[in-house]
């Protein structure tokens, strides 16, 4: 305690932002976290200086002889026995961190648009690294976190042994208030899917070793207040934005955690060897956001969509109207025919047309071809010229399907560089769909990939490009580097490519794909421009995944698609109306062979497109909300524009339920001192009322001439109709 009594006593930190305080004490050897959450209003020196009080706990029995604290790297010299923020050895020594901070170089930030940075420096005398913190509050109210770990260059210990860094987690408190966990668990087809459970003693603790975030990613992990809900109820939550192994915890000790009840946070799960510093190198963490609200789930979402909107980065044209052939002709890849299904994607309104996997040299199927980037002479005898070119004439944008990341053993690239394999030396062991992974962090293998791509983007004047990720990295250890565990930087080297295609290829947009949804995260979308949600493109399906990929990303960065019916995945049969609401809020597409659609189907699929475009505005700007309703087999999604003057809400039910009728609900997000004319949208269809009489405001808003005031129709609602199940009613609300 020698260091906190000798420090000249200082106030906190107060930050605001978005309705949001974050209140840092700075009074000891790491700052401490006194507040975050609510706005606690404009505090003056001496109530940030009486709020530092709480900073300290009572001395109980059997207890330390100095008041527990957690900080913002929690170590055990601060008695803190839950996981701590700096984990590693050298060669087995230097293994309890004392982290002190650099007084005079802190440097405190408060940003006129709201929030500010804390920005320190520690030394210790223990492990000899030097280690940094960057905490943030944004203006939209997330909190961000990063840390360093440097290896000084100078290093009189042992300058021959590395130190090898286990661990840099990112620790935020939680309230004891914060008593029910939510986060999330998935497969193929089948992403993020909800889990609840209690907060107990004991870690909570989700550790992905998938060598990206996998269909079953923790994703967002929240706590909350009891029943927290929708709209309603106190959550805190936290997201890792990486793209490769990580860990997700909420940890509660029974002594509590200094003057809270638990924890929340994670960051980069790193396998044993990975980082390894000598002196001179350090280890940067990926970037953890934490996000509270006070209005529900649909607070978070309205935080994080802030966020990436503000980004320079961020889309900000119309997200183009897309026809993808996968599920339209798979690998049957003949020029006529696909320029047949570019010439009806233009005829229904789409902008954007995507050849899909098949055209490189040798795929005919999915056994082979991986990485041998070049155009099949066979089926392209002319290369994809004759196709982008017919593309464009339509006035349509090209674009192509990679997947840089994999490679096949029946491959060209894979017979001449086998060390370009990233497995180990001693064989590649199982294959994952036929694949296996290209070492990215091998140079030559990098370049021949950034040459191949950029390449082919520049030749065919490629506009978007799907890129997909196929199977997870198992054994992933570099043959061009020794055998040396290579996921973190294998993770890294994919932004870099990514990053210097884009700077070779301006105005190129990708996708982020990854046998679907399977690498969402904000990591992968600092360079990319939308998700691929889900490979099930059934929309019964797809209620749950989208809703909760819009927990995190907002509308426009998330592709959804029509898709034929029955659906490809699942087999299910559903009806148009189904289909076309289920693709109506996000990135809209099309994955269906419309060659072989009626004129009845072509006219409902290009009014649908006409609709969808219109609502272009409100879904890149407006505010993503989710009706609480007691009935799970029912949802209500919306969104409402930012000035509330116009919004969408599409109305489903995937299953049959025990009551008979849905009763009132309620519209969120409207402006309760305006009025609303309720349409119910026809122009492409409408699902099956099994009732035998509409409800009278059905009637009236069918004909548009219903109005009713915002504040009824949020607090008091509608009673819904009843629809048959895997059926969706679309209804657009214009203030008057």
């Amino acid at each position: 305690m020698t260091d906190v009594q000798s420090r000249d006593a200082r106030p906190p930190v107060h930050f605001r932002a978005a309705g949001v305080s974050l209140v840092i004490d700075l009074d000891a050897p790491v700052p401490s976290v006194l507040h975050w959450g609510a706005d606690l209003g404009d505090l003056d020196a001496a109530a940030l200086t009486a709020l530092g009080l709480s900073s300290g706990v009572e001395l109980t029995n059997n207890a330390p002889d100095v008041p527990r604290r957690l900080t913002l790297l929690p170590v055990e010299r601060d008695m803190w026995s839950g996981t701590p923020a700096l984990a590693g050895h050298l060669g087995g020594r230097r293994t309890s961190p004392r982290p002190v901070m650099v007084d005079d170089a802190t440097l405190v930030t408060h940003s006129p648009d709201g929030g500010g940075t804390l920005e320190a420096e520690f030394t210790d005398e223990v492990t000899g690294l030097a280690l940094f913190l960057l905490i943030r509050l944004t203006p939209q109210g997330l909190v961000q976190v990063r840390h360093r770990a440097r290896r000084p260059a100078d290093d009189p210990v042992d300058g021959e042994t590395p130190y090898d860094l286990a661990g840099l987690t990112a620790l935020m408190p939680l309230p004891p208030r914060a008593t029910e966990i939510l986060d999330f668990t998935g497969r193929w087809s089948r992403e993020r899917q909800p889990q609840r459970l209690p907060v107990v003693d004991g870690s909570h603790h989700r550790h992905v070793r998938r060598g990206k975030p996998g269909a079953d990613s923790p994703y967002v992990t929240l706590a909350g207040t009891t029943g927290f809900a929708n709209r309603t109820g106190e959550v805190w939550g936290f997201h890792l934005a990486w793209s490769g192994d990580s860990h997700w915890r909420v940890e509660r000790l029974a002594e509590g955690a200094g003057g809270s009840s638990s924890v929340i946070g994670g960051g980069e799960a790193l396998r044993a060897g990975e980082v390894r510093l000598l002196p001179g190198q350090e280890y940067v963490s990926p970037d953890a956001f934490f996000a509270w609200s006070g209005r529900g789930l649909d607070g978070i979402s309205e935080r994080f969509h802030g966020y990436l909107r503000a980004r320079a980065s961020h889309p900000v044209r119309p997200r183009p109207v897309l026809v993808n052939t996968w599920e339209a002709v798979y690998f049957d890849h003949d020029l006529e025919r696909l320029k047949a299904l570019v010439d009806r994607a233009a005829q229904v309104g789409a902008e954007r047309f995507v050849l899909d996997d098949g055209w490189f040299s040798g795929r005919r199927n999915d056994t082979t071809s991986l990485g041998d980037w070049q155009v099949d002479e066979g089926v392209w005898p002319q290369g994809l010229a004759p196709l982008a070119d017919h593309v464009r004439t339509r006035g349509l944008e090209f674009g192509l399907w990679f997947e840089p990341e994999m490679i096949s053993l029946d491959s060209r690239v894979a017979r001449e560089h086998p060390e370009w394999i990233l497995a180990p030396a001693q064989g590649e062991g199982s294959s994952m769909r036929q694949q296996y992974v290209l070492d990215l962090t091998d140079p030559a293998a990098f370049s021949y990939l950034l040459e191949a791509i950029s390449g082919l983007v520049q030749r065919y004047r490629v506009a978007y490009v799907k890129w997909d990720h196929n199977r997870e990295l198992h054994e992933a250890v570099s043959r061009s580097h020794g055998d040396t565990v290579a996921v973190s930087a294998q993770t890294r080297a994919t932004y870099r490519l990514m990053d210097e295609l884009r700077e070779r290829c301006p105005g190129l947009e990708i996708e982020s794909c990854s046998a679907g949804g399977s690498r969402v995260d904000l990591g992968i979308l600092a360079r990319t421009d939308r998700v691929w949600a889900s490979d099930c493109i059934d929309p019964v399906e797809r209620i749950m995944t989208d809703r909760w990929t819009s927990l995190l990303l907002p509308p426009e960065l998330i592709g959804v698609h029509v898709g034929s019916s029955p659906a490809h995945t699942t087999s299910r049969r559903t009806d148009t109306t189904m289909r076309f609401a289920g693709a109506l809020l996000g990135h809209t597409g099309v994955e269906w062979d419309l060659t072989s659609r009626d004129d009845e189907e072509l006219r409902a699929l290009t009014a649908f497109v006409a609709f969808q475009k219109s609502l272009r505005p409100v879904l890149a700007r407006g505010r993503v909300v989710n009706a609480d309703i007691p009935d799970p087999a029912t949802t209500l999604r919306g969104v409402v524009d930012a000035d509330g003057s116009r919004a969408v809400y599409v109305w489903a039910r995937t299953v049959t339920s025990s009551a008979v009728l849905s009763g009132q609900v309620r519209f969120p997000g409207l402006d309760p001192a305006r009025s609303y004319v309720v349409r119910i949208v026809d122009d492409f269809g409408l699902p099956s009322f099994p009732g035998r009489e509409h409800s009278p405001w059905v009637r009236a808003a069918l004909d548009g001439s219903l109005v009713l005031p915002g504040v009824a129709l949020g607090t008091v609602g509608l009673p819904m109709p009843t629809l048959a199940a895997q059926q969706a009613l679309v209804l657009e609300l214009t203030a008057r």
